[in-house]
């Protein structure tokens, strides 16, 4: 599922090519999709994008505004003059667009359009008064986010706010890292490449870390998730950006589906040839599930 990275990178290239089209038009082929009376956006002109968590958030200037959430396999693309050049779709894009996945089509001026692509149909689109955005219940829910991007739109988490989140709790760190009602934003990808980094084992208690570790995981999280938006986010899976390009973070990332390979900081180290020789375990990446998601951990330097 996109976390915050790719949903960053979806918020920013929304608001690049739609600021300034006005809708036409609202096609809806799957209405379980879609939420709400499509007349409301009618002449409604886009105005900017917002981001709370793993939600984008499409303002227009009649006081509507358009919530979604892209789940595990939605997609938006966009095709008109505000992308220049030739775009060359990814193939993750299945069936290309307008196809069989298209659940949702924007029809704007200018020759504009804006597709809504979901294979697997657990994303979601919503249209709520611009003035009751903060109300919704999934939003208001939110934990503090990584102070990561200049534009929050939710409660910034501090070192000492973190802090006082994983004292209180004996669940796993890397549970409570996944739980969007502690932190915003982090989801499976940057948890297991920020615990690998900061070198904590992901089932410790969260109330069980040192000052130390506290403070070291606090600083990896920040660290994976702007690596993560300046990589255009993780394509491991279905993810593209509105110009039907791929995220390169999966090429960058530190243990997450690494599994059998050399542990990127034990390999650095002088005995770690003469152990994978012997044929041991030591150094190389592990994979187990923990709350059903899949941990990846080097079980020498992550103890």
């Amino acid at each position: 599922m996109p976390e915050l990275p790719e949903v960053e990178a979806i918020k920013l290239q929304l608001g690049k090519f739609l600021k300034g089209h006005k809708i036409l038009s609202v096609e809806i082929k799957y209405p379980k999709t879609f939420q709400g009376d499509p007349k409301d956006l009618i002449g409604g002109e886009i105005i900017g994008t917002r981001r709370f968590g793993k939600v984008t958030v499409i303002d227009l200037d009649n006081n509507f505004s358009l919530l979604t959430h892209v789940k595990l396999t939605g997609q938006f693309i966009y095709k008109g003059p505000n992308l220049i050049g030739i775009s060359v779709i990814s193939t993750k894009v299945i069936g290309g667009v307008p196809g069989p996945h298209t659940l949702v089509i924007f029809n704007l001026d200018k020759g504009g359009t804006l597709y809504y692509n979901d294979v697997r149909r657990f994303g979601w689109i919503k249209i709520v008064k611009t003035e009751e955005v903060k109300n919704e219940s999934f939003i208001k829910k939110l934990g503090p986010e990584p102070p990561v991007v200049s534009d929050l739109t939710v409660e910034k988490l501090t070192l000492e706010k973190f802090k006082q989140i994983l004292s209180k709790t004996t669940r796993a760190i890397k549970i409570v890292l996944l739980d969007q009602s502690k932190l915003s934003g982090v989801g499976n990808i940057y948890a297991n490449d920020a615990l690998w980094l900061a070198k904590i084992n992901p089932k410790t208690p969260a109330n069980k870390l040192s000052p130390g570790s506290v403070t070291a995981l606090y600083n990896a999280v920040t660290e994976v998730l702007v690596t993560g938006i300046k990589f255009g986010g993780s394509s491991e899976s279905t993810f593209v950006t509105p110009d039907g390009k791929e995220g390169n973070y999966q090429k960058h990332s530190l243990v997450y589906g690494r599994q059998g390979q050399p542990c990127l900081r034990c390999e650095k180290q002088p005995d770690f040839v003469h152990s994978t020789k012997l044929k041991t375990s030591k150094g190389l990446v592990e994979k187990y599930f923990l709350g059903g998601r899949g941990t990846y951990w080097c079980p020498v330097c992550q103890k």
